[in-house]
């Protein structure tokens, strides 16, 4: 019993050794929940805590992303962290002149309040309040929730929009009116 409790502890230990604020300026936003951030000089990949944002290929994906490029993009943000994903990526709070990027975009109606690990139940309150007011992806009659959504949907490679285009273009049948 002493054993698992000094496990315990050291792992809590590690947790809030690990646990880390800084300043940052976004430099890519890579969905509605994803960011890259430059700090001390190196790029760093911030996933936002608490929320899930719905996929690019998804309804509201993209109006997620433009979302946060409104709030974040070239800015200079506060970044808590929380822990390390599976993917490497650093999961955090992220403010920007003192609000809550991640509270905002649950209260928009941009993203899921995904407390699944650690009740939130400020989360829940806004999102149970952009549900009532039809925010964002509120507004459809039954929104796919993301992690329901990359279960079915394979994850889409993005290209820029000017290589997509050219890619199409050059595949247009000679009776096309483009």
């Amino acid at each position: 019993m002493k054993s698992i409790f000094a496990l315990f502890i050291a792992l809590l230990w590690i947790n809030i050794a690990d646990a880390e604020e800084y300043d940052a300026k976004v430099i890519v936003v890579i969905d509605g929940d994803t960011l890259v951030v430059l700090h001390n000089g190196a790029k760093e990949k911030i996933r936002l805590a608490n929320i899930d944002a719905p996929e690019k290929d998804q309804p509201y994906g993209m109006d997620a992303r433009q979302a946060m490029i409104g709030m974040v993009l070239k800015k200079q943000v506060l970044i808590d962290t929380k822990a390390i994903d599976k993917y490497g990526r650093t999961v955090a709070l992220v403010s920007v002149d003192g609000s809550s990027v991640n509270e905002a975009m649950v209260k928009r109606g941009m993203a899921w309040e995904y407390s699944h690990y650690k009740p939130g139940r400020v989360y829940m309150a806004l999102q149970s309040e952009a549900q009532q007011a039809h925010r964002g992806l509120w507004s459809q009659r039954n929104p796919i929730a993301p992690w329901v959504w990359r279960k079915t949907h394979p994850p889409v490679k993005w290209s820029s929009p000017k290589k997509r285009i050219n890619r199409q273009h050059h595949h247009l049948p000679r009776e096309s009116p483009y």
